[in-house]
């Protein structure tokens, strides 16, 4: 019985031991990390056999030395106040360096301590921790034999263990820096106890235990997130690490937003352009090819039901180099081709009816994604793709202009004018047909765009906002902004003047308000 608890007993008391062998391990490398336990933990054996052995002396290191004070001082006591000191100090500058950084700062420059000098330092620290064990031995067992072998063994599973924990230990750098604290707290308890300061173990294992049940909560709700981030697309959690990365926010860190944003000012080493371009790329996989079209109420194309003086006219005025050909609406596609061709077939007095120039349409469904479709278009004579619903009916047509301004930004034809145009600070002029995430980005706002949602520009938002066809001077509140219908176009919203509007504490800004 004697055995198995001096056993056990030098296991517990060898816990603390391998969690400091585990933290001076990990300086060397990989490869030699193992090997530095097992050499070090066998000179410790070692030592401690010698220790054992010298019965008579070890009992003797509790008679007083000197007194100061009126303090009596052993060579037990001395022992713990020089080992004390020597934890304070390793513990110190490993928990310096871990909470300033350093050790990842200078990861690459670190000097690495020679292999001896780590299984030196094991040997000096077991010799500091299994001072107590022997004298505790010395108490317990009367017997030699069965105090080495209880040493033997108690070494022997700790040689086993400390492979694993010291993995574990290095895996979880919150575990090293509640280890170092452990050691730091115990170091004052070797000085206090070596001064004759006497600390009950037991307030020591209860703050101990007090501290491993909090970093077990730690650990576990670690875990669970980690779990929870796993069910995140990769593409999704890369992406908003790139986003957090260049100034923007994510959707949770945008829930916890302060009541006044000017009291975290965001520093960001990209300009906006930079940011909305990345954004736009990033983005670009998750959208379908609806939300990038050139929609069906700006598609340009020829007309085989009109006269040739007609055709003639659109090609030179319109600046397009690739039309839809279509023979009385654009729902009746006939092909495409390019303008120049249709000239020369004009000029050289050939019908436009079985002319070579117009090709095959290249027809997309509206759903398809963005990725799928430009790989489609590199292989696409023309580099033109008319866009179709369920249904059949032609919605718009995409070019790789189409797919780009998704990435920088509007490219207005010459013939056109820009989609959006701010006013003065705060307040702009937008067509209703201006693309819904090109709004969000000008406004640098989130929420205007919704994945489950079928509209794709702002028109489309506001409709589904009012819930009908709006009339001229309607007014919806969204997002911190004011949007208000400017001018309509039959039943089309032709014309929304937006307008910044400073947030207030009650308001809810994901709410739309109608006016």
């Amino acid at each position: 019985m004697g055995l198995v608890t001096l056993v056990v007993l030098e296991i517990v008391l060898g816990i603390d031991n391998l969690i400091f062998i585990a933290i001076l391990a990990d300086k060397l490398p990989a490869r030699e990390r193992n090997h530095a336990r097992i050499v070090g933990l066998t000179l410790a054996l070692v030592m401690r056999l010698l220790m054992l052995t010298a019965l008579s002396w070890m009992v003797k290191l509790t008679t007083p030395w000197f007194t100061i004070w009126d303090i009596p001082f052993s060579g037990r006591d001395i022992i713990l106040i020089l080992g004390g000191f020597f934890l304070l100090y390793k513990s110190t500058t490993e928990l310096h360096e871990r909470v300033d950084g350093k050790i990842h700062l200078r990861a690459k420059e670190r000097i690495v301590p020679s292999f001896a000098v780590v299984v030196a330092q094991i040997v000096v620290l077991d010799a500091v921790f299994s001072i107590d064990s022997v004298i505790t031995a010395v108490g317990m067992v009367e017997h030699l034999p069965v105090m080495m072998i209880a040493v033997i063994i108690a070494m022997g599973v700790m040689m086993m263990a400390s492979r694993p924990l010291t993995n574990f230990v290095n895996a979880h750098q919150t575990v090293v820096v509640l280890c170092l604290s452990f050691l730091l707290m115990i170091g004052l308890a070797l000085i206090a106890e070596g001064a004759g300061l006497k600390i009950p173990k037991g307030y020591l294992y209860a703050a101990i235990g007090f501290s491993i049940l909090i970093e077990f909560l730690n650990q576990l709700a670690q875990h669970n997130l980690t779990k929870n981030m796993e069910q995140v697309p990769m593409r999704e959690r890369t992406a908003e690490a790139i986003l957090r990365l260049l100034g923007n926010k994510t959707k949770a860190e945008k829930e916890f937003e302060p009541e006044f944003p000017e009291e975290t000012i965001a520093l960001s080493a990209f300009a906006e352009e930079e940011r909305n371009m990345v954004s736009g790329v990033l983005t670009l996989g998750e959208r379908s090819i609806h939300s990038v079209m050139t929609p069906r109420t700006e598609v340009s194309w020829i007309n085989l039901d009109d006269d040739l003086d007609t055709i003639q006219e659109t090609l030179r005025t319109i600046p397009h180099s690739v039309f839809p050909v279509c023979r009385g609406q654009l729902d009746n596609v006939i092909g495409i081709a390019r303008a120049q061709d249709l000239m020369d077939d004009i000029h050289s007095g050939r019908t436009l009816e079985n002319t070579k120039s117009i090709r095959e349409p290249l027809v997309m469904p509206e759903s398809a994604g963005v990725l799928k479709a430009m790989n489609i278009l590199k292989q696409t004579r023309g580099h033109l793709a008319m866009v179709a619903d369920e249904y059949g009916s032609i919605q718009g047509i995409l070019t790789p202009i189409d797919i780009l301004e998704a990435i920088a930004g509007e490219f207005p034809d010459e013939d056109e004018q820009p989609s959006a145009v701010e006013e003065k600070p705060g307040v702009w002029v937008m067509d209703g047909t201006t693309n819904i995430y090109y709004v969000e980005q000008l406004l640098e706002t989130d929420g205007l765009v919704d994945e489950d949602d079928d509209y794709a520009s702002l028109a489309g938002l506001l409709l589904e906002r009012f819930g009908t066809v709006p009339h001229v001077g309607q007014v919806l509140e969204y997002a911190d902004f004011r949007f208000e219908v400017l001018e309509m176009g039959g039943r089309r919203i032709a014309k929304v003047l937006v307008t910044k509007i400073e947030p207030t504490p009650v308001a809810d800004e994901r709410q739309g308000k109608l006016l």
